[in-house]
């Protein structure tokens, strides 16, 4: 049977060790107020997620700007005039585990609406295969991507088409197919054991690619 990791914590930490791959990974730390303010004044818009859990859930995006602050949660924004008040309410919202914090990417879009993309690979007794790379376009009005979550599915080559046409396509699925190879290699020497993988990038809009996250247990 497959290994399985659901720390979210980890298994960044775990390719963080390896420049070929950190230069791929968004900013990454532990969900506090000291982190989050730190974050927010560097980037200005950050996602917080659960430690372990998949789906989309829990996954709230904040941001600041112009003095203000305020977080999105499903197709909810709130805004406050102080950090202090935002941070008070996000706890309350948020859900009652662990969280990261995850430099905020701004995606490319379709209509507006962001996509990225998953890679999916298995090993087999020839070694690790390609199961598949297709796009996920967000439901209207989320962040989140997630099929759970009323995402649409495309075909990889589309999904580029469609949100960086300027981009040569046939390369940037190379580019993304090449540096799954590069991680897989990487969790397994981390984790000996697992045998599927399921890799979500985004992709910037000037086609720059950045490890979102990594599953063991890929739907």
């Amino acid at each position: 049977m497959s290994r399985q990791l659901a720390s979210k914590w980890r298994k960044t930490a775990a390719l963080m060790k390896y420049p070929v791959a950190a230069a791929h990974i968004p900013q990454t730390k532990v969900f506090n107020p000291g982190n989050l303010l730190y974050m927010l004044q560097r980037y200005g818009m950050v996602y917080i997620k659960p430690v372990v859990g998949g789906g989309g859930y829990g996954v709230i995006r904040v941001s600041s700007s112009g003095g203000a602050f305020r977080y999105t949660h499903m197709k909810v924004t709130r805004s406050f005039a102080s950090f202090t008040k935002m941070y008070r309410s996000l706890v309350r919202v948020k859900a009652k585990r662990r969280y990261i914090i995850q430099q905020g990417i701004h995606l490319a879009t379709i209509h507006g609406r962001p996509v990225d993309y998953r890679v999916k690979v298995v090993k087999t007794g020839q070694g690790w295969v390609f199961r598949s790379l297709v796009g996920r376009l967000a439901r209207p009005g989320l962040c989140v991507t997630n099929l759970s979550k009323g995402g649409t599915m495309l075909s990889g080559k589309r999904a580029l088409a469609l949100s960086l046409p300027h981009i040569a396509n046939r390369y940037k699925r190379q580019e993304m197919r090449s540096l799954t190879l590069t991680c897989t290699h990487i969790m397994e020497s981390q984790f000996p054991g697992i045998g599927q993988l399921g890799f979500d990038y985004g992709l910037d809009h000037s086609g720059r690619i950045w490890i979102l996250e990594v599953n063991t247990r890929p739907q």
